[in-house]
């Protein structure tokens, strides 16, 4: 559901009522009756935000302060998903936000927070329902662009859905169609490539990955150019494993259990591009895609296998576990024909990553200039979804040197993400950034706005550093 922002509401129309104050001096401008304002001073040591019941309606005076440094702002989001799991609570379709005395760049992290709590993925089971609000009223003052957050939302959960669905539904032919579904109607232009196109591509690392498979792999490929002109574009390049059971290297069952969302990658860089399609962003954008499972059946590559990559160069396969970062080798290699200005990669690629940083950051690897990794690094933390910077230093070339190829695939037991990055990095001849979002693309377990499961992680900071460059 969409929050609409009208600047004058009568909040006593509705059930439920939520004013946003920077102290409690300014709840007195806040329409409370004589009842309400009683019940305030009686819980003002609530000091986060104050419930108020009476037979007919609920209002919530919600504290903000118009601090908004970083992580001031996360502390916002996670309110805003407590006021809306109290507010939804009481079973009401409509709900009104007031904004009373609030700044709009600290009201705007609240509504993120509160917006994104309304995801359920509920699909396959009506218990996972939530009673969420059928109409979102914002009003007062300014409280930041609200269609762009309506739109950011929705590609969220475009993100978060792709992921959540079950590899029996997501397979590489789905995620494809899907691809092609969530554009038609745009500007965008999606080419969905099939194994005969792969093959003719040379890509060995997807076809090798792919030997494994019943199902045959697919590349998608998608075009943002509004001013239809040569300009290098930017481009983003997704890790689409819709299934990652390790190959030979079978993993153990409790690594196993969540490893369809080993396309978090694929997923929020196509979530990505459907807000930047959305929002009708003025730049030049490409995204490429590389689809299959890793499955250990049929032909599958096994340990000792040397296959030849995309830019020729031979892999000698050491751990058929190491499967992701084949697949996005080859699409980096193929990003070189586009000419980028910047390619982004997005991966779950090791768990090294999420032991470094855990599961609310990730780590990033760069060959790009200075300026660009500081606007993606600090939008990161305006984002809340921060950016650690790993080393690319020459003598981590030794962890990936193979006696028999040109490589191989996996760097030992020290030093992953970074061994990970080396291996990408053979294969690109321009400006480069690699994102590891292993361990926040997905959790076992509810945390406040980002729910369970798909987390979306990645999908907000990567179109407002867009945005930054449009």
């Amino acid at each position: 559901m969409e929050i609409v922002f009208k600047s004058t509401v009568n909040a006593e129309n509705y059930k439920s009522r939520i004013y946003l104050v920077n102290s409690l001096e300014d709840a007195a401008n806040c329409s409370l009756s004589e009842f309400e304002q009683k019940m305030l001073s009686a819980k003002v040591n609530q000091t986060r935000f104050i419930k108020i019941e009476t037979p007919d309606y609920t209002s919530y005076v919600v504290i903000l302060k118009n601090d908004s440094d970083d992580e001031s702002c996360e502390t916002l989001r996670k309110l805003g998903n407590e006021v809306y799991n109290s507010a939804q609570g009481k079973n009401e379709k409509d709900v009104v936000i007031a904004n009373i005395s609030c700044l709009p760049n600290v009201v705007y992290p609240f509504l993120e927070g509160f917006l994104l709590s309304q995801y359920s993925f509920s699909k396959y089971s009506k218990k996972l329902e939530i009673n969420s609000f059928e109409n979102i009223v914002c009003t007062g003052k300014d409280c930041g662009d609200i269609n762009e957050l309506n739109t950011i939302i929705k590609g969220v959960f475009v993100t978060r859905n792709l992921i959540n669905e079950p590899n029996n539904v997501c397979t590489a032919e789905y995620f494809a169609q899907q691809a092609e579904e969530l554009f038609a109607g745009t500007e965008a232009q999606v080419f969905v490539r099939d194994k005969k196109w792969i093959e003719n591509e040379k890509m060995g690392g997807l076809l090798a990955v792919n030997k494994g498979s019943v199902l045959p792999p697919y590349f998608v490929h998608v075009v943002w150019n509004p001013q239809k002109n040569n300009s290098q574009p930017i481009v983003l390049v997704g890790k689409g494993i819709v299934f990652d059971a390790g190959g030979l290297s079978l993993k153990p069952n409790q690594f196993m259990e969540t490893m369809k969302s080993d396309m978090s990658g694929a997923a929020t860089v196509l979530g990505t591009m459907k807000i930047v399609a959305e929002t009708k962003l003025p730049v030049h954008i490409e995204a490429l895609i590389p689809l299959t499972d890793n499955r250990p059946g049929e032909n599958a590559m096994a340990l000792g296998d040397i296959i030849t990559m995309h830019n020729g160069k031979t892999v000698e396969i050491l751990n058929a576990d190491a499967e992701g970062r084949l697949i996005l080798a080859d699409a980096l290699s193929y990003a070189a024909s586009l000419n980028p200005k910047l390619t982004i990669d997005v991966a779950t690629l090791t768990g090294a990553a999420n032991q470094a940083v855990g599961e609310h950051a990730a780590v990033y690897f760069a060959t790009a200039e200075k300026d660009d990794c500081e606007a993606l690094e600090k939008t990161s933390f305006k984002e809340w979804e921060p950016l650690v910077r790993f080393p690319l230093w020459n003598y981590y070339n030794e962890l990936i040197s193979s006696n028999m190829a040109d490589m191989k695939n996996t760097g030992g037991q020290y030093g992953g993400a970074v061994s990970a990055a080396k291996f990408l990095q053979q294969y690109v001849s321009y400006s480069w950034i690699h994102l590891d979002i292993a361990g926040s693309a997905y959790f076992k377990s509810k945390w406040s706005y980002k729910g369970v499961g798909a987390t979306g992680f990645g999908v907000r900071l990567l179109y407002m550093f867009l945005k930054q460059l449009a």
